[in-house]
């Protein structure tokens, strides 16, 4: 059965290029978009396809559920990463993505009403508020379902070792002679109380005492947030030697602060980052953070959709941890020295 990778090796280019031009995205040639269209039709790609679906009863369609409430988009690198990874394991699995939203067309649609519609053979859940009663629907139904950093009971779930995460970025800082340690956490998600248990846990393990007021709720992937959280933190009587922030992206926000009092990192004052995206190597001093494995999730959550979607009576149902690995930087000085 011919495939976009075959197709792809045909007409020499990506099988992401292949997905675009046989589902009509403009930002590719068109030149290259009706040779690929060509070729596809040459080699019977749309005929084996339909007939596969006709056969199995399936469209080979997995629906993505992804709100970001910061509308970032594939701007916010941490998703971007996962979203790319999902999509190129689907696509060797011979199967299509389609966001889910909730609209069909102008008209208003609950996200169960989307799947029906664009008739996915399961979704992939990730970043959406899980409370939410349209996703509690989704999850309830009877269509497949992964989700990734929450677990519902009967669902398999996808987690990112964030308790472990936590843990050794608290123990590296620790390490290095740090006993004031201030959190700046991302809003209440279960996400984020793993990372409270992690570092809450492991702090009480060292035995160093956390106050109150070095535990400041911001927001992911929000500079304008983790800012004023910094500077709350730096106005303190006593201020932390080291700050841990939401995410990596967000740690700009604290950067500045930082500047803006006239202090240093490492020198004056460390600080400690999530998620080691690229920008976190780029930045100087390069930060400290602890490196999701972003291409692993997503991979993970398709080819688990995929055996569900495949092999229903076989399919693993459990919860799969992904771990991530720490990435030391030069933002945390050596008070042991």
């Amino acid at each position: 059965m011919v495939s976009m990778k075959d197709i792809a090796l045909r007409c020499g280019v990506s099988v992401a290029t292949v997905s675009k031009a046989l589902s009509g995205q403009s930002d590719i040639g068109r030149d290259t978009a009706e040779k690929i269209r060509r070729v596809a039709e040459e080699m019977g790609y749309m005929t084996n396809a339909a007939a596969r679906a006709l056969r199995t009863n399936r469209t080979y369609n997995i629906g993505v559920l992804f709100v970001d409430p910061r509308n970032s988009g594939l701007a916010h690198e941490y998703f971007s990463t996962i979203l790319d990874s999902i999509r190129v394991e689907a696509e060797l699995r011979g199967y299509d993505i389609t966001f889910i939203n909730r609209n069909i067309g102008d008209t208003p649609s609950s996200y169960l009403q989307h799947c029906r519609y664009r008739g996915v053979d399961g979704v992939i859940i990730a970043s959406v508020d899980f409370a939410d009663p349209m996703v509690v629907e989704l999850v309830e139904s009877d269509i497949p379902v992964v989700t990734i950093d929450h677990m519902f009971n009967g669902r398999i779930s996808i987690m990112s070792d964030n308790v472990a995460g936590m843990e050794n970025l608290v123990r590296h800082a620790v390490g290095k002679g740090h006993r004031k340690l201030a959190f700046i956490h991302g809003e209440l998600t279960a996400v984020t109380e793993n990372r409270l248990t992690g570092f809450h846990r492991t702090c009480a393990s060292l035995g160093v005492e956390v106050p109150q007021e070095y535990v400041i709720q911001s927001a992911y992937h929000d500079a304008q947030g983790s800012y004023e959280a910094a500077r709350r933190l730096l106005s303190l009587p006593e201020r932390p030697d080291c700050i841990f922030f939401p995410d990596d992206f967000s740690y700009i926000g604290g950067f500045n602060a930082i500047v803006e009092s006239g202090l240093r990192i490492p020198e004056d004052i460390s600080a400690v980052g999530y998620d080691g995206i690229h920008l976190s190597e780029v930045v100087s001093p390069k930060l400290t953070t602890w490196r999701q494995n972003t291409t692993s999730i997503g991979r993970e959550a398709s080819a688990r959709l995929v055996e569900l979607i495949e092999s229903p009576r076989t399919a693993l149902i459990d919860r799969f941890v992904v771990h991530g690995e720490l990435q030391e930087g030069e933002s945390v000085s050596d008070l042991t020295e």
